[in-house]
């Protein structure tokens, strides 16, 4: 039996889970679980990054007493944000969510030092505000003293391997959605570093998901009672492992990552860097095993968590709620920038849709209804796009994540895109990240090889489309929002 160590940080939370691998089957459970709850830090929304890794040594400490040794650990992370170091190797500053408004209008000022086709075609990744590309503009537009105190940058899942393990390093399927990575090269491109404004000194060497770093800190070794275990970088970046894990064979289907952000794509071997894939703003990130995730980023159950925190209450009376209201009493594009920032989700949601001129939903479960069914059309138009894209027609769709727990979304995004849904594995994440350290360790010979592995050891749950013909009168309404 070979066991491993995974850390998977989520927006909402983080958990350390434990991966046993046998008879080629992979048990998961969870060793800890705990909160990641944002703080303020002056006039910024910042990520708790010493919270954060107080809870991971609770973790390694709950770890320490199981009789399974681990063989490796890993940490992956959502994408874009990132800590900078000073000289001596200290955060030269908080790191700030990519949520914060700092970088509002920062897109628009690149582009007048770079054009948005070249800058396409220079990394094949959407333009989003948030990415790292817009908010390193940010610090040097505003001549920020942290960007000047830097001397390096490490995306945060790189940023906890360093306090681990002492290595300071980038892992490639991260580094692909700071918009700063050349899609050809795979280094850091140097022109949009000096458009950007940004000094190029502070990045790290690219490291390949799987790439063993070093070994765990011995201070932290004699503190849990590990051994000085390999520390491994799986495919850092959340959807990345997550997509690893996508329990499919073949080339035809399409993935949803679910989760606060619903990540939409397919998995190719090279990137699409068309002017059609630019308009469409679809994004070619890396993926393990050398594959491109062409995707899309949808806000996801973004909207949905945000009302749940607001009104207290858990995720099934909000689901039982929105299963009971009545359907398409309006749509609303989720991607709507009003819905980027947190706080009073369901009043921007009545907001949105008093402003359309549409009917307002007035109960809980009537706000939660228009939400999904809005992701479920925002699904069909991404599937339509990449159809489109690719000149073929996708099979299933597979959904991942927490999202995948989700049955009544799951329907909807079956009825709406007239495809069926696979749902499962939830925790696909973690699945990712320990079955990328086991390809690394040679345990297991590849990703196609780690997929069977994930068949064999989680079962499905199939939606079947039921009311296909009901969604084309709501995606009318739809698509005359987004254009809009």
């Amino acid at each position: 039996m070979h066991s491993y160590l995974a850390f998977d940080l989520g927006a909402e939370s983080g958990r350390l889970m434990r991966g046993a691998l046998h008879g080629g089957r992979l048990v998961l459970e969870q060793v800890h679980r705990f909160p990641n709850l944002p703080v303020r830090r002056g006039p910024n929304i910042c990520w708790d990054t010493a919270a954060l890794f107080r809870e991971m040594l609770s973790g390694l400490d709950k770890a320490a007493p199981d009789p399974r040794t681990p063989e490796c650990l890993g940490v992956d992370s959502w994408g874009v944000d990132f800590v900078l170091l000073d000289r001596n190797s200290e955060p030269a500053g908080p790191a700030v969510t990519y949520r914060d408004a700092r970088t509002a209008g920062m897109l628009r000022s690149f582009l007048r030092n770079m054009p948005e086709k070249e800058l396409y075609a220079r990394t094949g990744i959407q333009f989003l505000e948030i990415n790292t590309l817009f908010q390193l503009h940010s610090l040097a537009v505003n001549a920020d003293p942290q960007l000047e105190a830097a001397r390096r940058l490490l995306l945060i899942p790189d940023y906890f391997h360093f306090l681990l393990c002492g290595e300071k390093r980038t892992e490639y399927t991260n580094a692909t959605t700071t918009q700063l990575l050349n899609i050809e090269t795979r280094t850091w491109d140097r022109s949009i570093l000096a458009a950007a404004g940004i000094p190029d000194h502070i990045f790290q060497d690219i490291a390949p998901p799987g790439t063993r770093l070093g070994r765990l800190r011995g201070e932290i070794a004699d503190r849990t009672g590990l051994p000085a275990l390999p520390v491994a970088a799986p495919a850092t970046h959340d959807t990345a492992s997550a997509v690893a894990a996508v329990p499919a064979s073949g080339h035809g289907w399409a993935f949803i990552s679910s989760g606060t952000w619903s990540l939409m794509g397919m998995e190719l071997p090279a990137p699409i860097t068309t002017d059609a894939a630019r308009a469409a703003n679809f994004t070619n990130e890396g993926g393990a095993d050398g594959t491109i995730r062409f995707l899309k980023n949808i806000m996801g159950l973004w909207l949905v968590q945000e009302c749940k925190r607001e009104w207290g209450i858990s995720y099934d009376e909000i689901t039982q709620l929105a299963a009971e209201a009545t359907p398409f009493l309006a749509v609303l594009d989720p991607d709507a920038a009003l819905f980027l920032h947190p706080g009073g989700m369901s009043a921007k949601i009545q907001q949105f849709c008093a402003e359309s001129g549409q009917k307002v939903p007035q109960t809980r479960g009537e706000i939660i209804r228009v939400t999904l069914e809005s992701l479920a059309l925002k699904y069909r138009w991404v599937l339509e796009k990449l159809e489109a894209l690719l000149g073929r027609r996708l099979g299933e769709i597979h959904v991942v994540g927490g999202g995948s727990q989700n049955a009544l979304l799951c329907q909807l995004t079956a009825d709406a895109c007239n495809r069926p849904v696979l749902a499962g594995p939830v925790e696909a994440t973690a699945l990712g990240n320990l079955l990328v350290q086991a390809v690394g360790l040679r345990l297991l010979n590849s990703l196609s090889e780690a997929r069977d592995v994930v068949r064999r050891s989680f079962d499905l749950r199939t939606f079947e489309p039921q009311q296909p013909t009901a969604w084309d009168e709501p995606y009318a309404r739809f698509l005359g929002f987004l254009k809009r």
